[in-house]
């Protein structure tokens, strides 16, 4: 029996519990069965297909970061991606409409917000984290140590006023449907402990939110690449372990590749090259999903 709250960003670990439970079932001839869940982020779909060879825990499956299925669905697609003999039954859930306001995946108005894991405070934190956690693979914090973990970033040497500048002048239409506001902090523990981060926080918890407009892996790869303009020296890659990765870098296993990280780094590479491998990997995600849609 799986009942597990997912958040619909590919790098969450339960789906790689998930992928794990499906194989040792069809190893051992078991059944598995499912109780859906909403994808609290709903439909939309966002950022690169996990490339060959990059599977970690972070990146069970070859899905895009943001692949807008439920648990239940991803299961089915996930079976015949593998051709598992398994017997799959998903228990799916009645009167869910995943693009529905004003949750637009998360039911607000029938179900409140439990905390799936100690870092996912929020709905707005679920938002933001198909972005947000790609800094994890930087030096920067990611708001680990604070009570809005992964809904604020920023370091103690950065100038975010440069760098929302850059934004702004770089790629604005990646800045939509949110609102992205200065801030400063000071983490707990984990990165910069006991530091004051100058950085900023992303808002999708108010009127502003345009759900179809908000895409907040662009919005990250936006940050990295105006941090690297602005600071093209900086020391941006965490370089030291990550989940139980020792090999490769941390920002590579949560892209998917190496594509993102050479993207930031190349000073000649621009957001519309950036933007042509994501709509090509969204297009063909979205095609292949179709048969799997419950809802």
């Amino acid at each position: 029996l799986v009942d597990l709250q997912d958040i619909g960003t590919r790098i969450y670990t339960y789906l790689a519990t998930l992928t794990y439970v499906l194989e040792a079932c069809a190893e051992y001839g078991k059944s598995v069965w499912i109780l859906d869940r909403p994808n609290p982020i709903g439909r939309p779909v966002e950022g690169s297909i996990l490339e060959d060879e990059w599977e970690s825990l972070v990146g069970a499956a070859p899905l895009p970061m943001r692949h807008g299925l439920t648990f239940g669905e991803l299961a089915k697609w996930f079976v015949v991606l593998k051709a598992l003999d398994v017997d799959l039954n998903v228990v799916s859930m009645a009167d869910y409409s995943p693009g529905a306001p004003p949750g637009y995946g998360w039911p607000v108005l029938e179900l409140s917000w439990v905390n799936p894991s100690p870092n996912a405070s929020s709905l707005n934190m679920a938002r933001c984290f198909p972005g947000t956690v790609l800094f994890e693979g930087t030096t920067l914090s990611e708001g680990r140590g604070t009570t809005t973990a992964l809904e604020i970033l920023g370091a103690p040497d950065l100038d975010f006023d440069a760098i929302r500048e850059r934004m702004r002048s770089l790629a604005p239409e990646w800045l939509a449907g949110c609102i992205v506001r200065r801030c400063y902090f000071e983490p707990t523990f984990h990165k910069h402990a006991g530091r004051m981060c100058s950085g900023i926080q992303i808002h999708t918890d108010n009127a502003s939110y345009r759900h179809e407009d908000f895409r907040p892996y662009r919005l990250a790869a936006l940050i990295l690449k105006s941090i690297r303009l602005v600071y093209p020296d900086y020391q941006l890659w965490r370089d030291f372990h990550y989940e139980y990765e020792t090999q490769r870098l941390a920002i590579d296993l949560l892209s998917g590749g190496i594509f993102l990280r050479n993207w930031v780094d190349d000073f000649h590479a621009e957001p519309g090259d950036l933007e042509e491998r994501l709509r090509k990997d969204e297009a063909e995600w979205l095609e292949s999903r179709k048969p799997y849609l419950l809802y």
